[in-house]
């Protein structure tokens, strides 16, 4: 309901925003947000005679394209680029015959940066960060099982969840159940400021999503010189390679994840392994490296005409 009331002040500025502008980069995602917010964006600047840059970031994009099929073809066709942050999301689109090209997102070197060594060999390796939404989809009831099982192992191990969502009180009496409370903090919302030193803080980022696109905590953890446990879902594979930048197992299964874990506690050089190849991977995420992607984007988009995205089939 409270869309419905805002949509007519928002289309009466996105006619006036389409009026002074040469290009509309619309940010777009899957269900209502794609029908309330990006196609009626990408409707006016056609009407207006604007050039549109779709940049599509959801990670159900493939259940939305198989139900939406014809309203996202219509949409689309009025539009000069398509980008999408991972070879995911490009594969997804390409399957439907939707040239989409790569434009990763950004890691703020600057911010997120690994501890110094000395003080980064003595963090608790067994300090687990999850940096999701309290939402079905990114599992933290998992999560907090695979701890649970990392604590019977070492008792001194220690979870931080740092998000906010729905689910707060039914994760909080989850952990409880378990018998881990204790040893969980429930942070709520972290401002992206203190995310960083709460990476430094931390001895493995733990992602345990069932459904994922090119989560930015990959990209952040990378950068902080944190090593990674994640669910192999979506685009992770894309952004992590299993054994070299991360380690990978299946979702929805909280013993590979404590394994993965233990794992890491018991291999210092295998945390090490990882933690360098991530600093070396993570530099191509910076603006110096996307900035002249996005520049000859925006550039071709200007140049090309409409309807180039039209699906083959």
């Amino acid at each position: 309901m409270r869309a419905v009331f805002r949509l007519l002040p928002y289309l009466l500025r996105l006619w006036r925003a389409a009026g002074r502008v040469d290009l509309f980069h619309v940010m777009a995602n899957s269900g209502w947000s794609w029908h309330l917010y990006a196609a009626p964006a990408i409707c006016i600047a056609r009407l207006r005679g604007t050039a549109v840059v779709v940049n599509y970031r959801g990670g159900e994009a493939e259940p939305f394209l198989r139900g939406s099929a014809a309203v996202v073809a219509l949409t689309l066709h009025r539009a000069q680029a398509l980008i999408v942050p991972s070879g995911y999301l490009a594969a997804v689109f390409g399957a439907r015959g939707y040239q989409a090209l790569v434009v990763p997102n950004i890691i703020d070197l600057a911010r997120f940066r690994g501890a110094p060594v000395p003080s980064r060999t003595a963090v608790n390796r067994l300090h687990l960060l999850v940096a999701r939404n309290l939402e079905a989809i990114y599992d933290n009831a998992g999560a907090l099982r695979a701890f649970a099982l990392v604590l019977a192992v070492r008792p001194e191990a220690r979870l931080t969840i740092a998000g906010s969502g729905p689910l707060r009180a039914e994760l909080e009496a989850l952990a409880a159940g378990l018998g881990v409370a204790h040893a969980v903090r429930f942070s709520g919302r972290v401002e992206h400021a203190q995310m960083a030193a709460l990476y430094r803080q931390a001895g493995v980022l733990l992602n345990p999503s069932l459904v994922d696109n090119m989560p930015n905590c990959l990209l952040e953890a990378l950068a902080s010189g944190v090593p990674i446990v994640s669910t192999n879902v979506g685009g992770v594979s894309f952004m992590v390679e299993a054994e070299r930048t991360a380690l990978l197992v299946p979702p929805a299964d909280p013993r590979a994840l404590a394994d993965a874990v233990l794992r890491l506690a018991a291999e210092p050089a295998l945390a090490e392994r990882l933690i360098q190849n991530g600093l070396d991977q993570v530099q191509q995420y910076c603006w110096p490296s996307v900035k002249p992607v996005l520049s000859q984007v925006y550039r071709d988009a200007l140049a090309a005409p409409v309807g180039t995205l039209a699906a083959k089939s």
